[in-house]
């Protein structure tokens, strides 16, 4: 097998691009309970049952046998225990007397003989008495060879309580200091790490059962589970679902209190802040044993192991597990109108505390007596309960893992909701609401006194403003010695205080990384913002703000181990955490304001140039460092102001990051930094990236002093029409919000957890500096240390105080942006477009090999880090005749993922043809294509996009739409702005672009950060499952964006089934994004290339998934250094529209595109000239030149190209004054792999098509399939048939279009639980309806079928009270009916372009980005009904009056319906023409429908009461929509013409 060397805790060592800390997980979950706490032997197998039903959200890697992990956690199986020791000297005592320990031990005896004694040791220097230990049976027959070859030795260990324990709760808190002491005490005999011992519990109450198993494995694995008398109440159970396929015993699930499906975003973050609390926080609990536990964090990859240990700490402190839960995932409290100010003020309360644990999240916990599950505040991940007449509530991913209960016992059936929680509790016998729960615990301290008593806004402080604005002559200098540019001003500054937004810019990035450029960059340039891709889901910081948070707490933070230590401890609270140069002075004037509870001190971070020439920057931040450490221990102060003020001719600012990180880790290291509050008050921050840094990087608040003068000179120089204060209102505004953004794009809602997370990517900056200053920051391409710093810093300080003419009196130019003469380098100039355009239009290679020259010479100015690579052979090199042809590797190119309505029609269609005529490919974008282009034109071409993407919008992805692909491409994120959506300004959505994306001309359209049916790695597998199942013949492939880690998430794609996948780099265009996306997001293509390859080739995946590369691709070379460093195939989407025209106007997102390409302007598009022979003129000398190079290195095959890094050799730019430093050797590292594996895509996956219940139904609908036959089946689902219907659905869209079947031609009767994806995608003329319930998913992408889903005749609960179905319901639905009778989860019909639906009642964000259709809820909403819904009507019953509070109303109107007299009759054709009118008759047929085809109890109540409750209605009508209804009539009333279908009709 594969000779990974692996660590002690089963991943191999850090090598190469490849970082064990990047692993990722997600899973299905969830616990089983008896609410009587009677224990039982079936409840062990009833959980092993549901985690083999969950079995599909687990995965398995190169070896089949060797799954990602699978556990179980229980009650103490107390009388097993005591049969096993029936005859043996060992006497159990009662249960609560005595724990027990589970444990890995290191699988080398000797090692694991020594950790035996550490144990043993530990326990007697506690205080307590070992009873014995026993071995616990296993079968090693089950598990894969990867995994033999480390797994432990399991033993278990018993433990008597000590004279010392009084109570259990105290001997639990021993057990937990053994635990801890055992491992430092083996740790201190071996002088090593111990990562191979691991105690996986060690508890009064629990135990765990967990291993590199597959679920089903499990049960055979631990032979303990076969005996009749191993009970229990209670079973938490997991099922892994991780990244890599590396064997990690420890990181299975659970943990010792909890299971987790989702991903803490901010653990970094939120580890450095536990252990910076270590000489702040003291225990009466715990007392001097407080010492013996620390560290609290164990190292571990792992995000849900780090959160147990930080929960566990907080339990064994005194908190409750609720409320310990509480605290670490509190609701949505700011500023929610709807929680009970008590409950608010609890939550505010504990956030000066504890910061929360941001990200999606489901925890299933328990201690044995209480077992709970709580979701986060935004309900990012699925869990739904049922609850039976026999006292059993079984919690999980899915609905219908445990077979064998029959509907009639069920009493409720219902979901977690998010922040909520549900809690059995054991002692009680009975389930505890989360109302009860949490009203008992907010009741317990006058919490809203005590934060009146101890928090004061910083908007309460009055102080007169004595700031006076600097003269011109010394603002300039401050300027420049800052790094300002007339591009701040022009493009960042100015739009900012006229719209209050974060610029917009287009065409993506082609300027080197700031290790390359010969500029003096700031420090900010050299870190890339990280985002959210597959393992969690990014967020929209604008249509669900509800969940979004910049408030902040400035000061000290309490003592976490005591609740009540915040009632005194004085803190500034801020709503944002941008200061003003007023509040800055509020700050260093506090302790008059607050009696010297609150001290700040400014600390000077500029230093005397002149006084000291051979000053070290180095020597002055440590001195910073030492100075801050003694201002806290000498209690001088509890604020520190980080300044650089005092930048003067004289003086030279340090940058205010480094001082910023430096200070925060330094205090970190001496368990200080919760001591003092951090405050930076810098000229030098002006941008939202820059904020974002410092704040990242442990900043609570942030005064930009020289942006907020730079404003009052932009203002007195030019007079604007706006006031100074207006003008800081509207700067503060634009960079909060692109604050949120860049929160969001990582998937975090509050400040408190991004603060101090440093969610960046170093690039270019040496390993040493980044350990030191950036500790914990990842960084894989070695560059610059401090000198380089101190010499960028000084060049700017010397261009503005010194004597160069280079700026004569004024700012430089920047051009980051875009070309600008002696701006910065860029790779597309006049010259080189014009170039380019001149060789593919004349079909002249010499020019193009001129341009190309051009491209690829880095002799003089360096551009990025392929330029960095030479290519070395031993190989002679052979005749070109001898290479693969040109018309073979061309086959191996396609162009970007433009849409129509990005670029116009003529650009979109040329691309098409040009790369269909090559055998290669051309993407559509996400906007749909129009069906006329799936036909062959007459002179053969094709117009038809062989890509057909799907992204987050689901525009015009209908099942003909997937039907009619060779590749459909999921697109996780953009090279030029991940973790962003997107939106297209309705003045682009003209009747043809509305009539490809099934919406409404004139009204914009929203595509959302995330996918809302992605939000982990088993949900992007389902959808790769999905979209096979529609499209069998084509490949699924996945568009990633490079970020360090990308590597370890594509292992995790390829696990997840896609057959392809794209990693696109951060020099890619767009059509339109905020700057600091195009600038600061993402990273290079040969980073993330290269640790693709190595991951995937680590984990022994390569061979099974094709890898692309994109994002500023220029020339055959750089499709060389692609292969080499691991693709497959290529991507050209900038190169491809100039080889067509675009002259790089940067103009993309304003519609003006002068040459006709990226606009929908009818007369600029007849500026259009390019054609297909242009673009396929492009690839052909692209593949000419690629086969010159590979003809000087001898190689003949492209295939043999691949991974060859002995091709390539890293030449250094040892003369540069700054890149000289640089290394990419860990790009280049050699691989193994094993004989008979390839490092190119030679294999298939296995989609277990063969076992869809689809086979099933295609075989019985043959004669309506081929002759329009009606046919009525019947069948049986359970939550394992997934997507059923999907691939029914393509093979009638291949065969008859998205016009499908005439009504009712199949129709299908199922009863049982329906898996996820329930009828997506279904096609016209298919009929679904079940009895029984539906998982996630139902109705994704509808296509004119029709769905009913209604209770089980024989269930005994109350439908419109019980949950009938999942979350995101109807996602992207196009046409269609869907009747659901009973309530839904969250995000009911998001993004319905067109479907017709009933429900009972839904969680949050209902409607949400919808843009057509008509949805009926006859029951209560959740909150933020109707965010960013432009299109389509709502018919909301309000039974308690209480929707108006829940309607995001920011694009819509809520009204009365409208009634139509007695005697009027309108025709159905009226009702469906006619959304603003006919509300009544229209409202009343669809009741009808859905009593029709669910019997609804509901339906028929207000059917026959319907006087009463016609009035209790509300209609939502989007603004936009509701004024292109009115355009369209008045259309018609003056030309007599019907136009276009409106969405929803």
């Amino acid at each position: 097998m594969r000779k990974n060397k692996l660590n002690k805790m089963g991943f191999p060592e850090e090598f190469g691009l490849y970082d064990p800390n990047n692993e990722h997980e997600n899973c299905g979950f969830g616990f089983i309970a008896n609410i009587k706490n009677q224990p039982k032997h079936e409840i062990v197998h009833q959980a092993l049952e549901i985690v083999h039903h969950l079995d599909h959200r687990g995965a398995i890697g190169a070896d089949p046998l060797a799954g990602d992990g699978a556990g179980i956690l229980i009650q103490i199986p107390h009388e097993f225990f005591k049969q096993e020791f029936a005859n043996t000297e060992i006497k159990l005592p009662n249960i609560g007397d005595y724990g027990v320990g589970m444990v890995f031990l290191p699988p080398d005896k000797d090692k694991a003989n020594l950790a035996i004694d550490a144990i043993e040791e530990a326990i007697k220097n506690e205080g307590q008495n070992l009873i014995g230990w026993r071995d616990v049976p296993v079968d090693n027959t089950v598990l894969g060879e990867t995994v033999k070859n480390n797994a432990p030795i399991i033993r278990q260990f018993f433990i008597k309580k000590g004279k010392s324990s009084q109570t259990e709760k105290e001997f639990q808190r021993k057990l937990y200091v053994v635990r801890k002491q055992s491992l430092f005490l083996l740790e201190e005999k071996l002088n090593e790490d111990c990562d191979d011992f691991y105690i996986v519990s060690l508890s009064t109450r629990t135990i765990i059962f967990k291993g590199m198993v597959l679920a089903p494995n499990l049960s055979k694995f631990y032979k303990d589970f076969q005996n009749q008398s191993f009970k229990t109440a209670i079973a938490l159970f997991h099922q892994r679902f991780s990244t890599n396929t590396f064997p990690s015993w420890r990181l299975a699930q659970p943990f010792r209190y909890l299971c987790h499906n989702g991903e803490i975003n901010t653990v970094k973050g939120n580890s450095n802040w536990m252990n910076s609390r270590r000489y702040s926080m003291y225990s009466e609990l715990l007392g001097n044993d407080l010492k013996k536990i620390w560290p609290v964090i164990e190292r571990s990859p792992s995000d849900s192991a780090t959160f147990d240990n930080a929960l566990e700490l907080l339990v064994m402190s005194g908190y409750s597990l609720p409320h310990a839960m509480m605290l670490m995932i509190p609701e949505a409290w700011k500023d929610n109108n709807l929680m009970d100010p008590k409950r608010s003020a609890f939550y505010e309360y504990y956030s000066a505390l504890m910061e929360p644990w941001d990200g999606p999240a489901a925890m299933a916990f328990t201690d044995g007596i209480q077992v709970a599950a709580t979701l986060d505040r935004n309900g990012l991940r699925p869990a739904r309960y049922v609850v039976t007449d026999d006292d059993l509530v079984i919690m999980s991913s899915e609905v219908g893992v445990l077979r064998e209960i029959p509907e009639h016992k069920i009493i409720q059936k219902w979901r977690l909701q998010p922040g909520k929680m549900l809690l059995v509790d054991l002692n009680e016998k009975r389930i505890i609401s989360d109302e009860e729960l949490k009203n008992n615990l907010v009741e317990e301290f006058p919490y809203q006194s005590w934060i009146n008593n101890s928090k004061i806004n910083i908007n309460s402080i009055n102080l007169k403003s004595n700031n006076s604005l600097p003269e011109d002559a010394t603002l300039l200098d401050m300027q420049r010695a800052f790094g300002y540019n007339k591009e701040d001003l022009k493009f960042f500054l100015e739009p900012m205080i006229l719209e209050g937004q974060d610029p917009i810019g287009s065409m993506g990035r082609d300027i080197p990384l700031a290790a390359l450029s010969d500029k003096n960059r700031l420090l900010y340039d050299y870190f890339f913002q990280n985002f959210a891709q597959v393992t969690n889901p990014p967020i929209d910081p604008i249509r669900e703000e509800l969940v979004m948070s910049l408030m902040n707490f400035i000061g000290p933070r309490p003592n976490l181990l005591d609740p009540k230590s915040g009632n005194d401890q004085k803190l500034i609270k801020v709503d944002h955490p941008i200061l003003d140069n007023l509040e800055i002075e509020k700050i260093r004037n506090i302790e008059k304001f607050t009696s010297n509870k609150l001290k700040s001190f400014t600390l000077n971070i500029c230093y005397k140039k002149n006084q000291n020439n051979t000053l070290k920057i180095e020597n002055f931040i440590n001195d910073i460092c030492i100075k801050a450490e003694k201002l806290i221990n000498d209690d001088v102060c509890n604020i520190i102001i980080l300044s650089d003020r005092k930048l003067d001719r004289d003086n030279v600012a340090i940058p205010a990051l480094l001082a910023t990180s430096s200070v925060h880790h330094h205090l970190i290291k001496k368990g200080l930094r919760t001591k003092v509050g951090l405050v930076i008050e810098t000229g030098e921050a002006r941008r939202v990236h820059d904020l974002c840094l410092l704040a990242g990087f442990g900043a609570e608040a942030i005064n930009p002093y020289l942006a907020f003068y730079t404003l009052s000179n932009i203002i007195k120089n030019h007079n604007e029409d706006i006031q100074e204060e207006e003008a800081y209102k509207k700067y503060i505004k634009a960079v909060t919000k692109g604050m949120l953004k860049v929160m969001s794009k990582m998937g975090i809602s509050t400040y408190q957890s991004y603060s101090g997370a440093q969610i960046f990517d170093a690039v270019g900056l040496s390993s040493n500096l980044v350990d030191k200053y950036f500790c914990g920051t990842s960084s894989k391409v070695e560059g610059i240390n401090l000198e380089e710093i101190q010499i960028e810093t000084e060049n700017r300080h010397e261009l503005a105080f010194g004597n160069s003419s280079l700026l004569s009196n004024d700012l430089d130019v920047g051009g980051d942006l875009s070309f600008r003469i002696k701006g910065e380098e860029h790779v597309w100039t006049p010259e080189t477009i014009g170039m380019l355009q001149h060789s593919v239009r004349s079909a002249n290679y010499d020019t193009f090999k001129k341009y190309s020259k051009k491209i690829n010479d880095h002799s003089v100015k360096l551009k990025n880090l392929r330029g960095l690579f030479e290519f070395t052979s031993e190989s002679n090199p052979i005749n070109i005749d001898e290479v693969e042809p040109t018309s073979e590797i061309v086959k191996r190119f396609a162009t970007g993922a433009m849409s129509l309505g990005s670029i116009s029609t003529e650009a979109h269609t040329t691309l098409a043809i040009a790369m269909n005529r090559l055998g290669g490919r051309s993407n559509t974008g996400e906007g749909g294509e129009e069906k006329s282009r799936f036909t062959p034109l007459p002179n053969g071409d094709s117009m038809n996009s062989r890509i057909k993407q799907v992204a987050s919008g689901r525009f015009g992805v209908t099942t003909e739409y997937l039907s009619n692909a060779t590749d459909i491409q999921i697109k996780m994120a953009q090279g030029a702005k991940p973790g962003e959506g997107g939106q297209l300004p309705g003045g682009k959505v003209d009747e043809f672009i509305a009539k490809i994306r099934h919406s409404t001309p004139g009204v914009g359209l929203i595509s959302p950060p995330p996918h809302h049916d992605i939000y982990s790695i088993e949900d992007l597998a389902q959808l790769i499952h999905d979209l096979k199942n529609v499209n069998p013949k084509a490949r699924v492939s996945v568009k990633l964006v490079s970020e360090i880690g990308v590597g370890t998430v594509a292992a995790g794609v390829s696990k997840a089934y896609a057959d392809h996948v794209t990693i696109s780099g951060n020099d890619g265009g767009t059509g339109a994004s905020p700057i600091t996306s195009l600038l600061n997001a993402g990273g290079p293509w040969e980073t993330g290339l290269a640790e693709t390859h190595q991951t995937l080739v680590m984990n022994g995946l390569r061979e099974r998934i094709a890898v692309q590369v994109d994002g500023g691709l220029r020339t055959g070379r750089d499709v060389v250094i692609g292969a080499i460093l691991g693709a497959d195939e290529f991507g050209f989407a900038t190169a491809a529209l100039i080889s067509e025209g675009c002259i790089m106007m940067r103009k993309c997102h304003l519609n003006t595109c002068p040459v006709g390409v990226a606009t929908q302007d009818p007369e600029l598009r007849k500026n259009f000239t390019g054609t297909p022979d242009h673009v396929v003129n492009f690839f052909v000398f692209i593949a000419n030149e690629v086969r010159e190079i590979m003809a000087d290195l001898g190689i003949r095959k492209f295939n043999d190209l691949i991974g060859r890094r002995d091709l390539i050799n890293f030449n250094g730019a040892e003369e540069h004054w700054k890149a000289h430093g640089l290394d990419l050797g860990k790009l280049i590292v050699n691989l193994e792999k094993e004989k008979d594996e390839t490092f190119y895509n030679s294999k298939e996956q296995n989609h277990k098509l063969e076992l869809a219940l689809d086979n099933e139904l295609i075989s019985k609908s043959q004669k309506a399939i081929s002759d329009k036959i009606k046919v009525n089946i019947s069948s049986k689902i359970v939550n394992t048939n997934r997507t059923v219907g999907g691939m029914l659905s393509g093979v009638i869209a291949k065969k008859y279009g998205h016009d499908g079947l005439p009504k009712d031609t199949i129709n299908v009767d199922f009863k049982g639980n329906a898996g996820q994806s329930f009828g997506a995608w279904l096609s016209k003329g298919v009929s679904f309806n079940l009895k029984g319930d539906a998982n996630d998913y139902v109705g994704k992408g509808l296509s004119g079928g029709r769905i009913s889903i209604a209770p089980d005749e024989t269930s005994k609960i109350v439908a419109e009270n019980n949950i009938i179905a999942g979350n995101t319901l109807l996602y992207g639905a196009i046409s269609g009916e869907c009747y659901l009778r009973g309530v839904v989860g969250e995000r009911f019909a998001v993004r319905n372009s067109g479907a017709i639906t009933v429900v009972e009642g839904c969680g949050d964000h209902g409607c949400e980005y919808m843009t057509g259709g008509v949805v009926v809820v006859l029951g209560k909403t959740g909150r933020n009904f109707a965010a960013g819904m432009s299109g389509g009507i709502a018919y909301i019953l309000d039974e308690d009056n209480t929707f108006n509070s829940k309607c995001n109303k920011a694009m819509v109107e809520l009204e009365r319906l409208s009634t139509f007299d007695i005697n009027e009759n309108p025709s159905l054709k009226d009702i469906n023409n006619d959304l603003l009118d006919f509300d009544e008759a229209r409202l009343k047929l669809i009741i009808k429908r859905h009593f029709k085809y669910t019997k609804s109890t509901k339906a028929k109540m207000i059917l026959d009461n319907w006087n009463k409750y016609i009035n209790l209605f509300h209609k939502i009508t989007p603004f936009d929509y509701k004024r292109a209804l009115n355009e369209r009539k008045q259309k018609i009333k003056e030309n007599k013409i019907m136009p276009n279908r409106i969405a929803g009709e």
